[in-house]
C-alpha cells in the first residue's frame, strides 16, 4: 500500500502537532519542577534557620542554667566555709579555756590518748 501525498502531509501535520504539544508539556513539567525545587529550597532554608535559632536559644538557656548553678554552689560553699571557720574558732576557744582552767587534766588526757594510739599502732 502506498500513501498518497495528502496522507503523508496529514501524517506529518499530526506528528508535528503532537510533537509541539509534547514539547509544551515537557516545558511545563520542567517549569513546575523548577518551581517545586525553589519551594523545597526555601522550605529547607527556613527550617535550617529555625533550627539554628532554636539551637542557639537552647545553648543560651543551658549556659544561663549552668552559670546560675555555679553561682548558687559558690554561695553555698562560701557559707559552709564561714560556718566551718566559726566552728573552728569556737573549738579553739573552748580548748584554750579548758587547758588554762585544768592543765593537769589536759596533760593526763593527752597522755591517755597517746597511749591508746600506741597500743592500736602495735597491733
Amino acid at each position: 500500500m502506498s500513501m498518497t501525498n495528502g496522507e503523508t502531509g496529514m501524517r506529518d501535520w499530526t506528528d508535528k502537532a503532537t510533537r509541539e504539544r509534547l514539547e509544551k508539556d515537557v516545558a511545563a513539567v520542567k517549569s513546575d519542577i523548577a518551581a517545586l525545587t525553589d519551594q523545597i529550597t526555601d522550605a529547607l532554608n527556613t527550617f535550617a534557620n529555625s533550627s539554628s535559632k532554636q539551637a542557639r536559644r537552647g545553648y543560651r538557656q543551658a549556659r544561663e542554667s549552668v552559670d546560675s548553678a555555679v553561682d548558687d554552689m559558690s554561695d553555698r560553699g562560701s557559707a559552709m566555709m564561714e560556718a566551718a571557720q566559726d566552728a573552728y574558732g569556737s573549738i579553739e576557744e573552748t580548748l584554750e579555756d579548758a587547758i588554762t582552767q585544768r592543765p593537769l587534766a589536759t596533760v593526763g588526757l593527752a597522755l591517755g590518748i597517746g597511749f591508746l594510739i600506741g597500743v592500736a599502732w602495735r597491733r
